[in-house]
Parts: structure tokens; C-alpha cells; sequence
């Protein structure tokens, strides 16, 4: 869809509008299958997000590079699809699955993996000036093999950069009997690729009780303050997801990781991010929100997956990754409501009936003593029957999402999530809660849980807050309800 323009021909554009958990101020495709985001870039003043896209129906089969454009992070304008498959003798006759964009002496170039009979291979395609008109490569695939004497079980997605006159690549992989790696090229041209081995791999010791998975999928490596952050999504066999990232630090193709951490509690729900630096400096990610419904439910919506808010990344004192959405998400913010401080008493659970909605932006700063927790309770029916409830624990240092009661429907995922907050001896925390009918982006103290909620009733929209286990000060909290990016006409694709 667009805020502008918009939308499919067909039957699931027009679900898709209908659906009441489709988010309203996050990008989504115009209907059918999204995944993955690719080649985010800023060329000239002009952001450009490109994805993992199937327009013809809500599963992942025969992936389309999608297009969007923005000038301002916030409003985005779907673009002609840029990528399809090709035929059968093409190195991307089955997909054109996940890869990178580029400037290459002022060509808009893109690396992509080209997906035929079960196995994927380098791409290359390159644009006009516009970056609405796409032509591949003959020679793909420019890597035609994958390296001798490893034993891969998985090979794909793409890291591009240029250092020291030649080019880099990183491509994810998965070596039986070690794990996940990723494998470093370096070229001339972008043509001609060089093996120069492995960057890192999971049999490297690193400090750290995670388990990455039998394959990296989507590696991103950049610089950040005085270190390198190499980004990957850790796969294994259908079954477990989740963003991951080492902070360490690279020089001369060579890459010491000194810790590892999860880059989003939401696990699945923040999957396959991909970052770019804008003209400003800033680093920015952002991340496939994927569903927590059924193949059938989506089916029946005709939509499937979203893009998170694009996030600055910072490297905190503590060595980890801080995340916040970009300044630039304010701007939807309308409706202000305002409660100043005052104490929330232990055991007690305090409605805001100013705030309420299924599309809000809430700041809250709250001291929790030891032995207390806060909790936030969002898309909550009014007898309480259907809920979501985000809690904060002093003692452990946990972010916790309680789901259990989230929706009726028991075919949803209502698993709990939770993750490590620093929280510093004053028990200060200032937590942000982003809501997008289906979507939840919470930030805590610089630590990020993104998930999939599906209430039910129409009436899901309360908010409360309470403590449990102690007297907690409630600082301050804003609320915004948020408005709506898709405008106009229903969407009509270009």
C-alpha cells in the first residue's frame, strides 16, 4: 500500500484493507507474502526499502523483489516491483530471495541470492538513476559455486561494502558439525569474487551461553562508536529464529568478536534485519515483523508480515546495542494526554481512560524498587477477559511479555517473551510501548521486544498500569494515538 497511491488488482489488496490487524503507521506490502527487508538505502534524499515480497498469495513461493520509497522515514510510496523471477534455466528462476544495494561508480547495484532447485546463488542487477528500472546480469550468477571443503548445509544473503579499493562480500552459511558462519569474498568489480574464508564462525569461543543455530542467515557487519557490530539471524531447521549480533572488532578482513547478544526478545517477531547508515550518520534498522497466526488466517486476511519502525542503533556504555525508533516516528503523534508523577501502590492496577486505542506511542519513566515489578497492561477489554500485560521485574532485570490472555482465538501465538533490561541501583526504567493494532515494538532502557498480539473483541483498546510487590513511581507518562500512514484511495499498485 501506499500513503499516496496505492494497491493490488486483486482480491488480496482488498482483504488485506479489510483486515482489523493490519498495522496502520508500520510498512506492509500491498497484500500477499512480505518478508525480509532488502537494500535499505538513502540515495540522494530519497530512503528506498526494498523486501522480501509475493504478490500472489500470503505463502513464500516464487519471491518478488518489492519497492518502496520515503523522504521522510514515516510516509511510503510503493514503487513498481523491481525484482521477479526468472525463467527456467535462470539463476533466480525460483526467487529472487534476500540481498543488498549498493553504489557502484554511481550505478544503483544490487546482490542478491538467485534461488533455483533448492540451492542459491550470487546475483547482480543493476538500475537507472530512478532505481524503478531493474536488469539483471547475463553472467549470473557471478559466484557460481559455493567454496570447496566445506561442508554446507545452507548458503545465501549478502553483506556489501568497499574498503582499500576492492570490494566485500559476506554470504551466511551453515557447516555440518560446527554451525552457523560467515563466509568473506572480496573482489575487484563485483563480478569476479575471491574465497578469503571465514570471517566467524559459531565453532569460534566466544563469551556467552547462546546457541546460534545451525545457520546465519542475513549477516550485516558495520561500524558503530570504536567497534564492529556483525549482525545475523540465527536459523535452524524451521524451528528456531531469533536476531542475534557479536560486538567486536575488524580490521584487514579479519573480525575478533569480543561478546554475543540477542537483538530483539521478540525472537521470530524482529527477524532478518537489515541496517544502513543515512546521510545524517545515523545507523538504521530495521526488521521482517513476522505473524503469529496460521497459514490459513493469513489466507483468509490476504496479507502477510510487516516491517518494523526503522531503529536507531547506538553502542551503550555497557557494550550492548541501544534501540529506539527514529526521532522521525514522532510525527504521527497526535492527541496528547499527559499523567504526571504520582505512586502506584503495591497490588494495584490503575486504568487511563484518557489512553486508549489500538494505534498508540506511550513514554513512561518509573522507579521500581527491589522486590517490585511494574506492569503495563495494553489491548485490554474492559471485564479484562482479553489482555496483554508488559512487565518489568527489578530483581531479575527482565523485560516480560505476558500474552496467556492476549486473544481468544487459541490458534495464535501467546507464548511469553522476555529478555535482560539493565536497570541502574536508582531502579529507574523509561520504557516506550508502540501499538499498531497486531504490532508491538517496546523499548526498554534501550532494549527492544517486538511482537504479534490478535485480540479478538472490537473493545480491546484499555490501558493500565499497576505494581506488584512494591510501591512504584510513576515519573511521568505520554500517550499518543498515532496516525494513520495510509491515506487516500485504496491502494492500486503501480
Amino acid at each position: 500500500m501506499t500513503s499516496e497511491t496505492a494497491a493490488p488488482a486483486a482480491d488480496l489488496g482488498e482483504l488485506a484493507w479489510q483486515d482489523p490487524h493490519r498495522p496502520r503507521f508500520h510498512f506492509v506490502a500491498p497484500g500477499g507474502w512480505m518478508n525480509d527487508p532488502n537494500g535499505v538505502a538513502q540515495w540522494g534524499d530519497t530512503y528506498h526499502l526494498f523486501y522480501q515480497y509475493n504478490p500472489d498469495s500470503t505463502a513464500h513461493e516464487r519471491i518478488h523483489w518489492g519497492h518502496a520509497t520515503s523522504k521522510d522515514l514515516v510516509h511510503w510510496h510503493d514503487e513498481p516491483i523491481a525484482l521477479t523471477p526468472g525463467d527456467g534455466a535462470d539463476a533466480d528462476a525460483d526467487g529472487c530471495w534476500s540481498g543488498v544495494l549498493v553504489n557502484h561508480d554511481g550505478v544503483p547495484t544490487v546482490m542478491y541470492s538467485g534461488h533455483r532447485g533448492g540451492s542459491e546463488r550470487a546475483c547482480i542487477a543493476t538500475a537507472d538513476p530512478t532505481l524503478r528500472s531493474w536488469h539483471k546480469e547475463p553472467g549470473n550468477p557471478v559466484i557460481p559455486e559455493s567454496p570447496q571443503g566445506l561442508d554446507l548445509i545452507a548458503y545465501r544473503d549478502h553483506c556489501v561494502w568497499h574498503e582499500a579499493g576492492q570490494w566485500h562480500q559476506l554470504i551466511g552459511g551453515g557447516i555440518a558439525g560446527i554451525g552457523g558462519a560467515a563466509l568473506h569474498y572480496t573482489s575487484p568489480d563485483l563480478r569476479h569474487w575471491r574465497y578469503d574464508g571465514l570471517l566467524h564462525s559459531a565453532d569460534i569461543d566466544v563469551p556467552g551461553e547462546l546457541w546460534t543455530g545451525t545457520m546465519w542467515e542475513c549477516i550485516d557487519l558495520f561500524p558503530l562508536g570504536d567497534s564492529h557490530i556483525l549482525v545475523f539471524s540465527v536459523w535452524d531447521d524451521e524451528t528456531t529464529h531469533y536476531p542475534a549480533y557479536y560486538v567486536g572488532d575488524y580490521a584487514d578482513g579479519k573480525f575478533v568478536a569480543r561478546s554475543l547478544h540477542v537483538l530483539d526478545y521478540g525472537l521470530r517477531h524482529f527477524y532478518a534485519p537489515q541496517s544502513m547508515t543515512d546521510v545524517r550518520g545515523r545507523r538504521i534498522a530495521y526488521g521482517w515483523i513476522q505473524e503469529g497466526r496460521s497459514g490459513d488466517a493469513t489466507r483468509q486476511a490476504g496479507w502477510s508480515g510487516a516491517i518494523s519502525l526503522p531503529r536507531q542503533l547506538l553502542l551503550g556504555a555497557d557494550g550492548q546495542l541501544l534501540q529506539a525508533p527514529v526521532k522521525e516516528v514522532a510525527s504521527l503523534r497526535r492527541d496528547h494526554h499527559s499523567v504526571g508523577p504520582q505512586t502506584l501502590p503495591d497490588r494495584s492496577v490503575v486504568p487511563l481512560s484518557d489512553v486508549a486505542g489500538d494505534q498508540l506511542d506511550i513514554e513512561l519513566r518509573l522507579v521500581v524498587p527491589p522486590g517490585a515489578t511494574a506492569e503495563i497492561t495494553v489491548r485490554c477489554t474492559s471485564d479484562g477477559s482479553e489482555k496483554t500485560v508488559i512487565i518489568v521485574d527489578r530483581d531479575t532485570g527482565e523485560l516480560r511479555l505476558d500474552r496467556q490472555h492476549s486473544s481468544r482465538d487459541l490458534d495464535v501465538d501467546r507464548k511469553p517473551l522476555v529478555g535482560a533490561v539493565p536497570i541502574a541501583t536508582d531502579g529507574r526504567v523509561e520504557l516506550r510501548v508502540i501499538i499498531d493494532h497486531s504490532v508491538l515494538e517496546i523499548f526498554a532502557n534501550g532494549r527492544a521486544l517486538t511482537a504479534r498480539v490478535y485480540p479478538t473483541r472490537p473493545d480491546a483498546v484499555g490501558v493500565a498500569v499497576g505494581a506488584v510487590g512494591g510501591h512504584i513511581q510513576l515519573e511521568q507518562l505520554d500517550a499518543w494515538t498515532m496516525a494513520d500512514i495510509w491515506t487516500g484511495p485504496r491502494p492500486v499498485r503501480p
